[in-house]
């Protein structure tokens, strides 16, 4: 395994993205990583804070195709996955693809749409397939859900069930920016939007590459009991009522050897557990009460290993 591969791809996908999102180059690591694993993200911020600017910038990035799909209470589950239809012309059912046939996709404001609406995303999330009228279509690879929830908004929200949220890799938010970054944004979009002079930094081959190499990153076992320990924790506290399943363990290792390799490494440290846990964690228990910084106190009440690499 090229760890200098995975080195240059963080850096050339961070860096063209960060032309349109300023000071937020952590947080567009921690996407880099769900993207190499296969997993989805979900964002949780306020309106405004560049969101779906991110996801664009990203898929240009990337070189894939991109649909935004915004979410209401009556958008329907063939908007997203398509439906058949009989074409008078030839006297024969025709399928007419929904935006999730597309590469990357954005599912804005996705806790607005109903139950129904919500599930279908659920076969395209865990099996990278949809099914229409009994016929499985296999999507784009690489497929990638960027989903976005918007915390302050009360009404008209249907609240993602814990089956549907477990199925995102991360869950993250930008966070507005500080005061020397916000003048940054007013800079950069003075004359016109920087993210119209994107242009694509990685090709298909290098995707490939890092998706199906990540996973060769060492993993101890002191890594993979200090994992164990950190999920059986939130299984076992008193402040959740339920804690983070084998899924969650398993998404946490995937994270950790990811993350390592694009920080040029083909080992995982107690750091890259550290700096994955409550992305990959926090949506993944259920909570008594409202603590943000759960996982965080769960991760630092745990012994860290001390291993010679």
């Amino acid at each position: 395994m090229e760890t200098q591969a995975f080195v240059d791809f963080r850096k050339k996908v961070n860096d063209n993205i960060s032309k349109v999102i300023v000071g937020k180059e952590k947080i567009i690591d921690k996407i880099i990583v769900a993207f190499i694993c296969g997993g989805h993200v979900l964002l949780e911020d306020m309106p405004g804070l560049g969101k779906t600017k991110l996801a664009k910038a990203m898929a240009m990035s990337l070189n894939c195709s991109f649909k935004r799909i915004q979410f209401t209470p009556d958008i329907m589950p063939s908007d997203i996955t398509g439906l058949y239809f009989y074409n008078q012309k030839t006297s024969e059912f025709e399928f007419r693809g929904g935006p999730i046939l597309s590469q990357f996709i954005l599912a804005d404001e996705l806790n607005r749409a109903t139950p129904r609406t919500q599930s279908a995303l659920l076969e395209a999330l865990e099996e990278g397939q949809v099914t229409v009228e009994g016929n499985t279509i296999k999507l784009k690879s690489p497929f990638f859900v960027v989903a976005t929830q918007n915390p302050v908004e009360q009404f008209g929200t249907f609240p993602l069930p814990e089956a549907q949220l477990d199925r995102f890799f991360i869950r993250i938010s930008l966070g507005y920016p500080t005061v020397s970054e916000e003048k940054e944004v007013l800079d950069r979009f003075l004359l016109n939007d920087p993210i119209s002079e994107l242009k694509p930094v990685v090709n298909i081959e290098e995707i490939e590459y890092v998706q199906n190499n990540y996973s060769y990153v060492y993993v101890s076992d002191d890594i993979k009991d200090y994992i164990i320990a950190i999920v059986d924790a939130t299984r076992k506290s008193d402040f959740t009522i339920a804690g983070a399943s084998p899924r969650g363990s398993l998404s946490l290792m995937k994270a950790s050897q990811a993350f390592a390799a694009i920080n040029g490494r083909d080992f995982v440290t107690p750091e890259d557990v550290k700096e994955m846990s409550a992305p990959v964690l926090s949506h993944r228990v259920i909570l008594n009460g409202e603590d943000d910084l759960f996982i965080e106190k769960v991760v630092n009440s745990i012994k860290t290993p001390h291993e010679e690499l």
